[in-house]
């Protein structure tokens, strides 16, 4: 097997007296679609945040590609939040080429001449496979949640990253937006040979886009002191497309060992 491309080990991360991750313990290969779950404020986000290079672990090592985690963003990791990340006074088009922009240029985000050229091509082909093609001339105040929620997608994947985060990119979408939201994801991370980390508290749909799931919980509590242990990777499950029946099973365990685990329905 090829060398991990991200190496956690013992990781923790604390504010202050508050202890929010500790002992965690994962080595992740590239291709694999690491979905996250637990209860709110158990530390989901901050290890996206970790890997993304605006937080730095307390203690234990952060490993890309067997060197030190960059201690600040970087092209080769992309993040999508649940709130639209998009400039209101450009088109979409202008959104997507403007993002090339901030990765290849300068802090104005502008590109002139060849490079400018071949920026457009490649954010009308990202906008055309994520269903926005129909849409470059107008502005995001103009576009449904869904569709804005495609346009910070595809600024994301136009930086050629090879890390997505998804911190709950779905979570204020209505179900039948959910859907097709899931189809696309899956999409680009088959096209595009992307590694992704995704937050989400439903579980199903941890279960359904991921082919490994973590389930981050505390394994110390202290009812004087709760904010002296921190959360760890209680469950790290192996699923696949294949092992969908295996759910109902695996979400009667969680939720006999685990009862703080949030799960919501879908549909």
């Amino acid at each position: 097997m090829s060398e991990p491309l991200i190496q956690a080990t013992n990781v923790g991360k604390t504010y202050g007296q508050d202890v929010i991750l500790e002992r965690v313990n994962v080595d992740v290969h590239q291709g694999e679609f690491i979905t996250l779950v637990g209860a709110s404020g158990c530390g989901k986000s901050t290890f996206l945040k970790m890997i993304l290079g605006t937080e730095q672990s307390s203690t234990g090592s952060l490993l890309l590609n067997g060197k030190p985690m960059p201690n600040e963003p970087g092209p080769d990791r992309g993040i999508v939040f649940q709130q639209y990340s998009v400039f209101p006074h450009m088109t979409v088009l202008d959104n997507v080429v403007a993002a090339r922009g901030f990765q290849k240029a300068s802090l104005t985000g502008l590109l002139f001449g060849r490079q400018k050229r071949q920026a457009r091509d490649d954010a009308i082909a990202i906008l055309e496979q994520v269903g926005l093609g129909h849409a470059l001339k107008r502005y995001p105040h103009e576009l449904s949640g869904g569709m804005k929620q495609r346009l910070a997608i595809a600024q994301a994947v136009i930086c050629k990253p090879k890390i997505l985060l998804l911190d709950e990119p779905f979570g204020a979408l209505d179900p039948g937006i959910r859907a097709d939201m899931h189809a696309l994801i899956l999409d680009l991370w088959k096209t595009h040979k992307l590694t992704i980390f995704m937050v989400t508290h439903d579980l199903k749909e941890g279960f359904y886009l991921g082919t490994r799931l973590w389930v981050f919980d505390k394994l110390r509590h202290d009812p004087q002191a709760p904010n002296a242990y921190g959360a760890s990777i209680t469950y790290d499950l192996p699923v696949s497309q294949e092992g969908r029946d295996t759910l109902d099973e695996i979400t009667r365990q969680l939720g006999a060992s685990r009862p703080t685990i949030p799960y919501k329905e879908t549909a």
